[in-house]
């Protein structure tokens, strides 16, 4: 055994190479932004877990990684949740620990997978990527801290990619990456799967071409002017409203059909600060389109704190009204706050829970433009905006304040899901923030005009392509996670079943009656 084999048979010099090994794949999203480092970047995890002694070690492997992947990716919520960033990552990181068992179940090189040689290979190519969905589908629930960091999107700037997340959305891109990873792991590691494992990547690479030829491209057939308001870093509500308001004032002969302002922009409900919403309207009037704000206040109408998009027009608000649906954990609502409150006492955790909304809105702002809004974290969820599109938005909008990450890594994460959003829906992109990074995406997922950064505060305006095809992913959905939960049911029918036949096998028949000795007879056996 050498020195390297040594230091894996200690279980706790085990568990800190799976942490390790689970983060690495943090360096393909933004801000690094090594896209092709998603295709390598699991391969470590793989072999660890293919190698570990026993099954149970297996699922600790993947138990480990999934808290190195976890506390990763948020690393920068760190300052706001401090040590209980470290219990949500442990806990949620058990969701990887049945994938770290199946990737030693079928790659492993001891017998009772049900499978044998190359056959165990194939499996291996569709179970674990399916099985690495279903994570991902899990956490997705709002109430776990919803998709952020599918590994899907990594690929938010490859143009090859964004067309596959036209037909299959980011699940079918996080489905592919991990087919490519274990592809390789089981070219350096397993010579006998060597043949499954190049067919994968040659069908990949196959599929990736048939989507760049013969996916629906979005046909361009119109254009709009959208102004994006960022004042950036700036204390207190007013002081905010001031900056916004004289940027949004430079605006007026630019001929823009649309003005949009960040999260939170407005700090106060506009029926009760009837002046605000003049001087809103007042903007409306001189730039000569409607204003969206995003108002983050107690409701005059209704109790609680709602967090809205509200359109503004030349004689005040329209009417046109979305309160945010998907609530961001911590941040703006506590789940199961009696049990979970004390998290207000070690980290920002929202003192009061913010109410939600019920349904999604499509607003009409005029010019024959109707427009789909989201707030913050909404953007990172491809149901809500694939619903948007069905429901005929010409233009996704994100009103989003990254105000509290300035320095880290977040702002570039939540501005790369709008070329994704984007290209699954083949609507434009606004991805609108008070403190950046704003950025705006065409139809196709293609960045148009540069992004406004951190250390910005301005206006600009976009000259916004429009489309209003279909996509194969609006038409049908999440059919790739379905394929994956079909995947992963056929496996463990398959296995029940061999379950069953094995128990049948080792049943013992009916046993043969005692044998007799000369002396013995039914009445006397022998003494």
């Amino acid at each position: 055994m050498d020195t390297f084999d040594r230091w894996l048979a200690s279980p706790w010099w085990r568990s800190l190479a799976a942490v390790l090994a689970g983060a690495l794949p943090v360096l393909a999203f933004p801000a690094p932004s090594l896209w092709w480092f998603a295709f390598v970047a699991l391969v470590p995890w793989i072999l660890l877990a293919r190698t570990a002694p026993t099954g149970r070690r297996a699922a600790y492997d993947g138990w480990c990684g999934g808290f190195g992947f976890l506390l990763a990716v948020h690393h920068w919520l760190l300052p706001s949740l401090h040590v209980f960033i470290f219990l949500l990552a442990a806990l949620l990181g058990a969701l990887w620990a049945p994938w770290g068992w199946l990737t030693r179940r079928l790659l492993g090189d001891r017998p009772g997978s049900g499978v044998t040689g190359r056959g165990r290979g194939a499996a291996a190519l569709l179970v674990l990527p399916s099985a690495w969905l279903a994570v991902e589908l899990v956490r997705s629930w709002q109430g776990l801290g919803g998709p952020w960091g599918m590994l899907g999107a990594t690929q938010w700037q490859v143009a090859p990619a964004l067309r596959l997340a036209s037909v299959g959305g980011v699940w079918l891109l996080s489905f592919l990456v991990v087919a490519v990873n274990v592809a390789i792991a089981l070219l350096v590691s397993v010579r006998g799967f060597r043949l499954p494992a190049v067919a994968t990547l040659v069908t990949v690479a196959a599929a990736t071409s048939a989507a760049w030829v013969w996916s629906p491209r979005p046909h361009v057939d119109g254009r709009v002017r959208v102004a994006v308001v960022q004042p950036g870093v700036i204390e207190g509500p007013d002081a905010r409203f001031d900056r916004e308001e004289a940027l949004t004032r430079r605006l007026a002969g630019h001929h823009v059909d649309l003005v949009v302002w960040g999260e939170s922009s407005v700090g106060y409900d506009l029926d009760d600060r009837p002046d605000l919403a003049r001087r809103l309207a007042a903007l409306s009037r001189s730039t000569g389109a409607d204003v969206l704000v995003n108002v983050d206040a107690r409701r005059a109408d209704r109790p609680g704190i709602y967090k809205s998009s509200i359109l503004i027009g030349p004689g005040g608000p329209t009417g046109e009204r979305y309160d945010k649906m998907r609530l961001v954990p911590f941040g703006e609502y506590i789940p199961a706050r009696s049990l979970l409150g004390w998290a207000t006492s070690v980290g920002k955790a929202a003192g009061e829970d913010r109410r939600r909304g019920t349904r999604q809105v499509v607003m009409n702002v005029g010019h024959g433009l109707r427009v789909g809004p989201l707030v913050c974290f909404e953007t990172a969820f491809p149901d809500m905006s694939r619903h948007l599109a069905e429901d005929g938005a010409d233009v996704l909008l994100g009103q989003s304040s990254t105000s509290s990450f300035q320095g880290s890594w977040a702002p570039a994460q939540h501005a790369s899901l709008g070329a994704l959003r984007a290209a699954e829906t083949g609507r434009p992109m606004v991805h609108a923030t008070l403190t950046g990074v704003s950025a705006v995406y065409g139809p196709a997922g293609q960045r148009v005009g540069p992004w406004l950064g951190t250390d910005a505060s301005t206006t600009r305006v976009y000259d916004v392509p429009l489309a209003h095809g279909t996509t194969p992913y609006v038409r049908y959905g999440d059919w790739p996670v379905h394929g994956a939960l079909l995947i992963l049911a056929t496996l463990g029918v398959g296995e029940g079943l061999r379950a069953l036949r094995l128990r049948r096998t080792a049943a013992p028949g009916p046993q043969a009656p005692p044998a007799r000795t000369p002396r013995e007879t039914p009445a006397r056996p022998a003494r």
